[in-house]
């Protein structure tokens, strides 16, 4: 959309930016929780952090109140743009959050197999959700439905990367390290991250560089999805399939996916993604969806690792979002068997992992 030049223009954008501010300093930060499964005295430290405390419940709040910024001050966003996004859910439940306050109109272009607790979530907050059978045509149909109402595609995929600054700004990975400070290793051996858009990926890495931290960078990838692939052939142009796992993982490389940032890669099969997060249930409490589960698997993995190599460290991963919106998908038995996932194998792994503080071969 092209907007129209003037002072009108100018005093409404300066009124929605001054908005999205006012929600970020309602905010508080998201906790930094001690994941207690072994003694201490291997010398391993795991953390979550709780992404799920967001308004919207989810780590993808951030990157709706970045991506509304940036085209707020790109003037790609004025009174009366219909906003549309290409999403899995829980992006598209954030931006209609955002839209809501600003009076914008929002659609939601999204597979049909998106959770009917997400699809509920965005139209409760305003939303519309236009729901495609084939997952690979969100962007061409996101693209198509902003160009006939004039409104501006917000492109997740492209513009994660570059609306979030990653130098600081309270960022994810600045969040990080501030709460770390007083831990006993306040410098992590690993961060582990899913990519959807690779734009927590990107800010992250950039972040450990820009601050010239020893941290490592993990990102682990479900079964099927194109970053894995892309990042060990070295192949841009590879492609996948549709995930699984909600949130993460894409039948393409996405622009946002820096590569150059990943120190290394784990695949993750979807049934481990599965009885991690039915694992982390079991030893904390808490209910979160499976792509936590899928850092989790990868969290442990390394963890094990560094008990194995006798070195000492802390990880940090992400509680993505929390479960309630998965009731009716990954955490129903019924579900999953028709899906074809058995996590009890996986589970088996965990426990022994958990247990032993080491990794099968």
């Amino acid at each position: 959309m092209d907007a129209a030049p003037g002072p009108r223009n100018r005093r409404w954008v300066h009124a929605a930016i001054a908005r999205v501010e006012a929600d970020t300093n309602r905010s508080a930060d998201t906790h930094l929780l001690p994941l207690a499964l072994w003694p201490a005295q291997r010398g391993v430290d795991l953390y979550l952090k709780d992404e799920s405390t967001h308004p919207t419940g989810s780590l993808k709040h951030r990157l709706a109140r970045s991506l509304f910024l940036y085209g707020l001050c790109n003037g790609w966003i004025v009174e009366g743009t219909t906003i549309v996004e290409a999403s899995s859910g829980s992006t598209a439940i954030s931006e209609a959050y955002f839209a809501r306050m600003l009076g914008l109109p929002f659609v939601a272009v999204m597979p049909a197999t998106t959770s009917i607790a997400k699809i509920a979530l965005i139209e409760r907050a305003g939303g519309r959700c236009h729901l495609v059978d084939d997952a690979t045509t969100v962007y061409a149909q996101a693209q198509r439905l902003a160009e006939a109402t004039g409104g501006h595609y917000m492109d997740q995929f492209t513009h994660a990367e570059r609306a979030t600054d990653w130098r600081g700004n309270n960022n994810i990975a600045e969040s990080i390290f501030d709460q770390m400070a007083l831990e006993r290793h306040p410098v992590p051996t690993w961060i582990v991250v899913g990519a959807g858009t690779g734009g927590t990926s990107a800010t992250i890495g950039r972040y450990l560089r820009y601050r010239r931290y020893d941290t490592s960078l993990c990102v682990v990838d479900p079964d099927g999805s194109a970053f894995y692939r892309s990042w060990t052939t070295g192949d841009p142009q590879a492609t996948g399939r549709s995930s699984r796992i909600e949130g993460i993982g894409r039948p393409r490389v996405e622009p946002s996916f820096l590569p150059e940032v990943v120190d290394r890669m784990i695949g993750v099969p979807d049934a481990a993604s599965i009885a991690a997060m039915q694992f982390l249930r079991a030893n904390s409490g808490r209910r979160a969806g499976p792509s936590t589960g899928t850092n989790l698997w990868g969290a442990l993995r390394l963890a094990c690792e560094l008990v194995a190599e006798g070195r000492e460290g802390s990880i940090v991963t992400l509680l993505c979002d929390g479960g309630d919106r998965y009731a009716d998908s990954y955490y129903s038995p019924a579900w999953l068997t028709a899906a074809g996932l058995d996590p009890d194998p996986y589970a088996d792994v965990l426990r022994h992992a958990a247990e032993t503080a080491t990794w099968p071969t």
